[in-house]
């Protein structure tokens, strides 16, 4: 699976992003996040799933702008449709999920802490969601997994002013559940899991099951019709305008 790699230990197994570009999210990768998930899930021997990095300092930073910038109205629809997928994978995963967020997660990064059912966020790690702030608006599954997952009083801050958040702002405003330090973050985060793990699975599953199958069939319902409107965003010239500019600071950052 590409930039993806399942490290399986015990009752546990961590789902460790593991691409280039620090884990900047393309459609192989997007493809084989759902894979892995669809993986887990059917692995009865598996009770429960760390999301983690293999980078030191980065959990993801977002969409791989320098894999998409060259893609049509048609191939962004298709990428986007398969990120849609991997998000419902990783939010309907019927185990607990704990997201070690070791470093910064922006934008699709954060959208991937957020389908989890615990994150710990590393002290100092930044965690956001700027995609407004680049031009394009939340797509719509994204939108039905925040309002889901924080309190109404941050979604302005989170949604539309596109802040980054840390440590203790991070909790207050529902993007990280508890902060840990740099030594020992992933044998803590391992800690956490190991407490969802140790419940009783089929009433964990179904439980989960029951508390998010509202908003996964929302989701699902309404992604498609709703991607225009994304992609018309995604294409406007003062946002291709900004992509291009990125693009072409990261090559020069080598």
């Amino acid at each position: 699976m590409s930039g993806v790699r399942i490290e399986r230990d015990g009752r546990v197994a961590v789902l460790r992003l593991d691409k280039a570009r620090g884990n900047a999210i393309d459609e192989p990768l997007a493809e084989a996040l759902a894979q892995a998930a669809a993986e887990l899930a059917r692995d009865d021997g598996v009770r429960g799933v760390l999301l983690a990095s293999a980078h030191p300092k980065l959990f993801c930073p977002g969409l791989d702008l320098q894999a998409l910038a060259g893609y049509d109205r048609g191939s962004m629809e298709r990428f986007m449709t398969a990120f849609g997928v991997t998000v419902w994978a990783l939010y309907g995963l019927a185990k607990p999920v704990v997201a070690a967020v070791s470093g910064a997660a922006v934008a699709g990064g954060c959208i991937l802490a957020l389908c989890a059912d615990h994150r710990v966020l590393r002290r100092g790690a930044p965690i956001g969601l700027n995609e407004v702030k680049v031009g394009v608006p939340l797509p719509w599954s994204v939108t039905r997994l925040l309002r889901a997952s924080v309190p109404p009083q941050a979604l302005g801050r989170i949604a539309l002013l596109g802040r980054n958040f840390v440590d203790e702002e991070a909790v207050a405003a529902g993007l990280a559940d508890e902060l840990a330090e740099r030594d020992g973050f992933e044998a803590a985060c391992r800690a956490r899991l190991d407490e969802f793990v140790d419940k009783d699975a089929q009433a964990l599953a179904t439980t989960k099951a029951w508390l998010r199958e509202g908003v996964l069939a929302e989701m699902m319902a309404h992604e498609r019709e709703r991607l225009p409107a994304f992609l018309d965003g995604w294409f406007s010239d003062g946002t291709q305008e900004r992509i291009r500019s990125t693009v072409a600071a990261l090559k020069a950052r080598g």
